[in-house]
């Protein structure tokens, strides 16, 4: 028979566990802005709902796009970006409908300042503080641009601090979002926090044509998913013999042709001009033909190694 004391110290033992439970949802500030993931005390949170999400300047207004998608490793720690502190009253709904039709309005105003003074400079998003203490002005520019009589204006029409904030081409594209080549929405403005620097290298790692048509975004720069694959073809890559190089394999001479890492395959031409495809279990156990290297490349060789 279960103690009265013992009973009680459960019932308080699992409203605590009840208690402490959290529930994750994926929201966004804005129609056209980045989802994130949020953590809440709330069970029962629809798409569409309005919440109050804790930030870094105060409470600031998000609706619900989706529950967030369970974690994969059940004894991994769950993690979200922010904490939705609770639902969003009528007047806060109320005022978070205004935002977009306010900051459309701030846009405009700015873009005619902006002619007004003969800046060289293009306005990219305007951002405005649920509270009301602060405005964010986005700008792309080629060179350094003298704003400070914008700024007054804009502080004069607007009765509220103002921040002129320069960003680059890249930056520009995640705030306006819009479709890869992929046919998905840009990975800049659907998921990532930062961005990798991407070299020209990646793209001849992974074999893709250097076509700057074909490896280039929206923004002009190169593809910031070259990132995803470069280190498992760099990784996959090692120890497979190089394009050019030429192998012995049951005493006849090869010349390697292409690399395929993903497949950990390897294309050969033999002596007679045919092709074969080679699996790993035969091009490891093939040997790497020596060649002399001509007296030009040994001397430059030579050079490098005295100057290090």
């Amino acid at each position: 028979m279960v103690e009265p004391q013992e009973e009680k110290s459960k019932q308080d033992g699992q409203e605590a566990t009840e208690q402490e439970q959290s529930f994750f949802y994926r929201f966004r500030f804005r129609d056209n802005g980045q989802e994130f993931t949020g953590k809440s005390s709330l069970p029962d949170l629809q798409r569409d709902d309005v919440v109050m999400v804790r930030g870094e300047y105060g409470l600031e207004p998000a609706f619900i796009t989706s529950s967030a998608p369970a974690c994969r490793d059940a004894e991994e720690e769950r993690r979200a970006s922010y904490e939705l502190a609770r639902r969003a009253g009528q007047e806060e709904c109320a005022r978070y409908t205004n935002i977009p039709l306010e900051e459309a309005s701030a846009f405009t105003t700015c873009k005619n300042l902006i002619q007004k003074h003969s800046l060289q400079m293009r306005l990219v998003r305007v951002e405005r503080f649920f509270n009301g203490s602060k405005m964010i002005f986005y700008f792309t520019a080629d060179k350094r641009v003298d704003f400070r009589a914008l700024v007054k204006d804009l502080v004069q029409e607007f009765r509220t601090r103002v921040e002129m904030r320069q960003v680059g081409v890249r930056h520009e594209t995640k705030m306006l979002g819009g479709v890869g080549t992929c046919g998905r929405e840009l990975c800049c403005s659907a998921h990532m926090k930062k961005f990798d620097s991407v070299s020209i290298k990646m793209a001849k790692e992974q074999d893709l044509p250097l076509n700057p048509a074909k490896i280039s975004g929206v923004c002009n720069r190169l593809l910031c998913c070259l990132t995803y694959e470069f280190e498992t073809y760099k990784r996959e890559r090692k120890g497979m013999p190089k394009p050019g190089k030429k192998i012995l394999m049951d005493g006849q001479t090869l010349r390697v042709k292409r690399q395929n890492p993903l497949q950990r395959t390897v294309l050969v031409v033999d002596q007679e001009g045919e092709q074969h495809l080679l699996t790993a279990v035969e091009w490891q156990s093939c040997e790497v033909v020596k060649t002399e290297k001509p007296a030009k490349k040994r001397k430059k060789e030579k050079k490098a190694n005295k100057e290090e």
